[in-house]
Parts: C-alpha cells; structure tokens; sequence
C-alpha cells in the first residue's frame, strides 16, 4: 500500500479492487453506513473514501468559507396575491441559485419538529430486519429508508444514511409509515396539514420546483478509526 501526500494530506492510495462489486455487497447489506458501524469495523471502507485528485476541490483548509443561506419568511403567504408571488418568485430563485434554502414563520411548531427528529432517530435504532421492508432504491415509494441515493455514479459514497418521505402531493397513508415514526404521525401528518392549509401555495411551490415534496431524515453514524 502506498502513501501518497496532497495539498498537505496524507492519502492512502487503495489497492486494486472491485468498485462495483463492492458497492454492491454494501447495498445488498440493507444495513447502510449504521450497520457497518454497529459491526464493529475499525476503519472506513475504500468505498466512502474520495479519490486523491478530489481532495483539494472538496477542502476549505487555508482558506475562510463564507456563505449566506438564503432565509425566506412564510409570514405573508396568506396576506394577498401579491406577496405569496413574491414568496414563490424567492423560493425559486434560491432553488435555481443554490438548491436549498431556509424558512421562517413556516408556522410548524418546534415540537413537532422536535417529534419529527425523535422520530427519525426510532427508525434508525430499531432491529435491522425491521428497516429492512422500507430499504429500496425505487424512489417512486412514499417511504424510502437507503443510504445514498446516487450510490452507484459518485465517485465517493456519503458518510450517511437517509429515511425520505414524500409529503405532496401524495403524502403516504398512515398504513405506509414506519410503524416506530409513525406513532401519532409526529414527523408527517402535521406538516402535511401545515402545507395543506395553503394548497394554492403548496401547489405552486410544486410547480416551480417541478418536484415532490419530501422530508429528509439523516443520519451520520460515528466512527472511532483505530
């Protein structure tokens, strides 16, 4: 095995192997990046690790990283015409600029979102046999628990693994979710209602996204390289 340095960085250059195949020995796993963990391995498998030439591009190191998110305030989606366009025309902007952005006065209380996160965490700590019914790559479904959506194109896996729900325009029926997330529906149904209460919004969001709705729960499993 041979070290190689770049910008500063000590890289292991990893021997010959079978990219693929072991990309698919880890999705055939269903256990994503948790079940490595909960394994017991000791270092971070060749598959997660990005390629030499990609590690400057990726690092801030020498430099200050300064960014401002844009932040879009819901307040006046209800006011009048005018001002839900402009909210829709803000939304866009930041989707087409940036691809992500955050609200205010979004009118969800933080306890569900608090709700929401307790949820996500029960999902991840149950038996593996039990997430095993909603591991898919089919993003068609209303639940999807995976980990890595672009597994098998980028060049390094995510650190990662991710249980999305679909909110609109088809939230999932009570039947379809997670039996330990679902209790009273605390990470779903309140949002839903929330966007459901302004559909003339929700559906012109959906429009101008050209997207469904979903809800993201990540989770980033620690791991002590020996």
């Amino acid at each position: 095995m041979v070290i190689a340095k770049t910008d500063q960085v000590h890289v292991q250059v990893k021997p010959e192997y079978d990219r693929q195949s072991e990309l698919k020995d880890f999705d055939d796993t269903k256990a994503g990046v948790k079940g490595l963990v909960d394994a017991g391995i000791q270092q971070v498998p060749w598959i997660f690790h990005h390629p030499p030439d990609q590690l400057g591009k990726n690092s801030a190191s020498g430099s200050t990283l300064q960014v401002s998110i844009p932040v879009i305030d819901l307040g006046g989606v209800k006011k009048d015409q005018a001002t839900r366009q402009e909210i829709v025309e803000k939304v866009r902007d930041a989707s087409k600029t940036w691809g992500f952005f955050q609200v205010v006065n979004h009118g969800i209380p933080v306890s569900v979102l608090e709700d929401m996160k307790d949820g996500v965490h029960r999902f991840f700590e149950q038996d593996l046999e039990v997430k095993k019914q909603f591991y898919t790559r089919d993003f068609s479904k209303s639940v999807i628990y995976h980990s890595n959506f672009d597994l098998y194109s980028s060049p390094a896996a995510n650190w990662r693994d991710s249980l999305s729900t679909t909110i609109a325009p088809n939230p999932p029926l009570p039947e379809e979710l997670p039996e330990v997330s679902s209790h009273n529906s605390p990470w779903v149904q309140p949002i839903t209602l929330t966007l459901a209460s302004s559909p003339r919004f929700c559906k012109t969001i959906l429009v101008v996204s050209k997207f469904f709705i979903k809800i993201n729960g990540l989770i980033y499993p620690q791991l002590l390289e020996l």
